[in-house]
C-alpha cells in the first residue's frame, strides 16, 4: 500500500524531519528529472520550461532545471511571479510546473501553454486535499505528476486523477516519517494478492460461507447480483433468502435458498446464522418500515433486529441502510453487535444518513461517518474511500465510469461479504473488494458493461493474481 498524507500531515513531516532541506530538495530535483526524462526519452536538445514558485516546489524544479541542462536540454527557467494569467509560454518538449504545491491558499491562474506538463509533487492550483480547483482559479492538467514520499488525497479524489496524469512516487529519504504520519494508504494488485491467500487443500464450503439477506417481489435483480459476486470472489457456499419471493423467480444455480416470508424473516434467518461467515442485507428490500412488537424500538425494523443479533460480520446496503433512517439509528444497531458491520454508501445514500450533503472533502466525510457509527463506511466512487472507526483509512481508486450503471453497487456488496467470510479483517475487505471491482470493470468491455458482466470479470481478474 502507497502512503496517502494530508497537506497538513506532510508540512508536519516536513517541520519534525532532521533531515536538512538543501539534501531534500537536491533528491527531489533529481527525482523530477528522471520524470523529465522519461517524458521526453531523453535530454540533449529537448526544449524545456520550468515555471518554479518561490517555495519549497520552485527550488525542486529550479534544481531539476540544472541536472537537464547539464545533460544538454535548452532549459528556460520563468518565475511564477513574474507570469500574467494565461500569459503564453514557449513551445517546448516539455513543461516542468513547479509554481506551487498543497500549501497554496488562493486560486492560481497559470501561465497558457499547450507543451506536455509535468507537475511537481501536485498540478499547482489543485487542491491537495480534495481534488478541487477553486472558484476562480486553474490548473495545467499534467500528463506526469512525480509526488514525494507521499501521494497526496487530491491527487486521487476529485478532479486529481484527470488533472495529475501518471502519478509517481519519489522516495526522498522521508520514508520513516510518512510511516509514523501516515493514517490513509492507496490500495495496489499486490495487496489484494496478498490478503487472499491459498485456501487448503482440506478447504470445505462452509469455511467461507455468505448468507444474503436481498431483494422483494419486483425486485429479483439484486439479489442474483450479490449472490452470483459473492461465489465468483471466493466463498464457498451462498444461502439467499428474498422476503416474500419464492426461489423459482431465479435461475437454477449453485446459489443455496432459504425461503423466508415477507414479514417476520428475521427470524428464519437468524435460526440459520451460526454456519456462515459473513452476512450481506440490504440490496432490493424496498422500503423498510419499524420493527415487529418485541423489538424494543430498535432502528432498521427486521433489518436492525437481524443485525444486532447476527453473530457474524456483516455487509449494509442500499436498502438496508436506508432502513437505519439516520447516522443515529446505525450507530444504535451497530452498538449491539459483537462482529464488524461494513456500510456501503454512495453519495445520496451517505446524505441521507448525515443529514446533509457530503461536500468536497471525502476522506474527512468517511472518516466522521465511521466514527460516528462504529461501521467501516465504504464512500462509493471513482475512487472509493473507506475508512474505519479509528479513523485509519483506505483508497480504491481503480473505479471508473464503466461501473456507473444499475447493479454494480450490488456486486461489491456482494465481494465485500466474501472478503469477509474468507477471514479478511473489515477495513481491508471493503477496500480490497472496491479495488479488484474496479479492476475487473476495466477488464471488462468498454461500451455497454452491465453488471450481470462483472461477476465472471472479477473470478478471472482475481485468478490473475495467482498466475
Amino acid at each position: 500500500m502507497i502512503p496517502v498524507l494530508t497537506p497538513e500531515e506532510m508540512a508536519g513531516v516536513d517541520r519534525t524531519t532532521e533531515q536538512a532541506v538543501p539534501e531534500l530538495v537536491a533528491r527531489a530535483g533529481a527525482a523530477v528529472a528522471s520524470g523529465a526524462l522519461k517524458l521526453m526519452g531523453g535530454a540533449y536538445a529537448r526544449r524545456v520550461v520550468v515555471v518554479a514558485g518561490p517555495g519549497n516546489n520552485g527550488a525542486d524544479g529550479r534544481v531539476a532545471a540544472e541536472i537537464l541542462a547539464g545533460m544538454g536540454a535548452l532549459v528556460d527557467v520563468r518565475d511564477a511571479r513574474d507570469l500574467r494569467p494565461s500569459e503564453p509560454l514557449p513551445e517546448a518538449d516539455l513543461l516542468i510546473d513547479a509554481a506551487y504545491g498543497t500549501g497554496l491558499r488562493r486560486p492560481y491562474q497559470p501561465p497558457r501553454s499547450s507543451s506536455p506538463v509535468l507537475a511537481v509533487d501536485i498540478p499547482s492550483g489543485l487542491d491537495g486535499l480534495t481534488g478541487e480547483v477553486p472558484d476562480g482559479g486553474g490548473v495545467l492538467a499534467a500528463a506526469a505528476t512525480v509526488s514525494f514520499a507521499s501521494l497526496k488525497p487530491g491527487l486521487l479524489l476529485g478532479a486529481g486523477p484527470e488533472l495529475a496524469g501518471e502519478l509517481t512516487v519519489a522516495d526522498i529519504g522521508l520514508g520513516a516519517e510518512v510511516g509514523r504520519a501516515a493514517s490513509c494508504w492507496l490500495v495496489e494488485d499486490a495487496d489484494v494478492a496478498g490478503h487472499l491467500c491459498q485456501k487448503p487443500r482440506e478447504s470445505h464450503k462452509w469455511q467461507s460461507a455468505v448468507q444474503v439477506v436481498a431483494g422483494s417481489p419486483g425486485m429479483t435483480g439484486a439479489p442474483w447480483l450479490v449472490s452470483r459476486s459473492a461465489m465468483r470472489a471466493g466463498a464457498g457456499y451462498v444461502r439467499l433468502s428474498m422476503p416474500g419471493v419464492s426461489p423459482t423467480v431465479l435461475p437454477p444455480s449453485e446459489v443455496v435458498h432459504l425461503p423466508v416470508p415477507a414479514t417476520g424473516w428475521h427470524g428464519p434467518v437468524l435460526a440459520q446464522i451460526s454456519r456462515v461467515k459473513a452476512l450481506v442485507v440490504g440490496p432490493g428490500l424496498g422500503p423498510v418500515t419499524g420493527g415487529p412488537e418485541g423489538s424494543g424500538g430498535l432502528p432498521g425494523g427486521e433489518v436492525g433486529l437481524l443485525l444486532a443479533a447476527a453473530d457474524v460480520p456483516a455487509v449494509v446496503d442500499a436498502d438496508g441502510l436506508n432502513a437505519m433512517g439516520g447516522i443515529d439509528g446505525l450507530a444504535a444497531v451497530v452498538a449491539r453487535r459483537r462482529h464488524p458491520t461494513v456500510v456501503t454508501p454512495h453519495a445520496g445514500e451517505l446524505a441521507r444518513l448525515l443529514g446533509r450533503p457530503p461536500g468536497p472533502d471525502k476522506l474527512a466525510v468517511t472518516r466522521e461517518a465511521a466514527a460516528r457509527s462504529g461501521a467501516v463506511v465504504l464512500f462509493k466512487g471513482s475512487t472509493t474511500v473507506v475508512a474505519a472507526p479509528d479513523g485509519r483509512a483506505l483508497l480504491a481508486a481503480t473505479g471508473s465510469a464503466r461501473l456507473a450503471t444499475a447493479g454494480t453497487g450490488d456486486v461489491l456488496s456482494g465481494m465485500v461479504g466474501a472478503f469477509l467470510a474468507r477471514g479478511i479483517a473489515p477495513l481491508e475487505a471493503a477496500a480490497l473488494a472496491a479495488h479488484a471491482h474496479g479492476r475487473a470493470a476495466g477488464s471488462g468491455f468498454a461500451e455497454g458493461l452491465v453488471a450481470g458482466d462483472l461477476p465472471e470479470l472479477v473470478a478471472a481478474w482475481l485468478s490473475g493474481l495467482r498466475a
